[in-house]
């Protein structure tokens, strides 16, 4: 499996936000985060922004491999920009780090389109 480096790939940056300053990635939250970027992945490479997320539970972390699936299936890349310390810690307990996490792109760097997706 291949990970999304912005520098070789076209990776749509899409940060996690919300209006209601949700900041969590928790079960009752992540069926609408999948509903509304899974068709994203399907059709190009995304680079999921979460800055804003300061906490992640099984749910959340599950809903993060079913979008990167998703995007493999389709022969999309798939990838976290700017996880906060919880939540990279989350995904490294868990052995996620290295297929989630975008460890050669800075978010300052890209210049690409950029959508804001709100997380509730």
């Amino acid at each position: 499996m291949k990970k999304t480096n912005l520098n070789q790939f076209d990776a749509e940056v899409i940060p996690v936000q919300s209006s209601a300053k949700i900041t969590e990635l928790i079960l009752g939250h992540e069926r609408d985060l999948v509903a509304r970027v899974a068709p994203l992945v399907r059709g190009q490479s995304i680079a999921l922004d979460l800055s804003q997320v300061e906490r992640v539970d099984a749910a959340g972390v599950s809903a993060l491999v079913e979008l990167y699936s998703t995007a493999c299936l389709a022969g999309h890349d798939f990838c976290i920009l700017n996880a906060t310390p919880h939540v990279a810690k989350v995904l490294t307990l868990c052995g996620l780090d290295r297929l989630l996490m975008s460890h050669n792109a800075v978010s300052n760097s890209y210049s690409g389109r950029c959508i804001e997706l709100t997380a509730a």
